[in-house]
């Protein structure tokens, strides 16, 4: 019997991303990938959680996603945190280079995915940072909402 070792649906997902920022326009992206790193992402094995993205030289690339080395891999295997480029069209990236050149403004990796044609995407979004109070308000509107979700159940 076959053993089945990548999972259908792949979505990774950035926890922190709406806790840590106030999400504003959302993008998808294409990831240039090098050797076994779809692997990897097929067997789930990345993380987002400190992953940012930045313009360099009218390109964008995504910083700090960590894809594990593939197991199976051999001398060939990838870096577990390079940079990788984000394939977008003009359009799209200056949309994102105006919005980031405001102060307090960046971009957030929130789900990376796996779509229908076996691609890997990114999804991420331009955010603005929240500040403590933000952060303590977000976490009353979430306790309230559960409160009141048991009291209906």
């Amino acid at each position: 019997m076959a053993e089945k070792r990548f999972s259908k649906q792949v979505k990774i997902k950035n926890n922190k991303a709406r806790y840590e920022f106030e999400l504003m326009d959302e993008f998808t992206a294409g990831i240039q990938l090098q050797g076994t790193e779809i692997k990897s992402i097929r067997e789930g094995k990345a993380n987002l959680n400190e992953a940012f993205v930045s313009l360099l030289s009218q390109e964008v690339f995504v910083r700090n996603m960590f894809i594990d080395e593939y197991k199976e891999g051999t001398y060939a295997n990838h870096i577990p945190k390079r940079d990788r480029k984000l394939l977008l069209n003009k359009r799209e990236i200056k949309k994102i280079q105006k919005h980031m050149l405001i102060k307090g403004y960046t971009a957030i990796p929130t789900l990376l995915f796996i779509n229908e044609n076996g691609l890997a995407k990114l999804k991420f979004s331009l955010a603005k940072g929240k500040k403590l109070h933000d952060k303590r308000d977000s976490l009353k509107q979430k306790d309230l909402k559960r409160q009141i979700d048991r009291a209906l159940s």
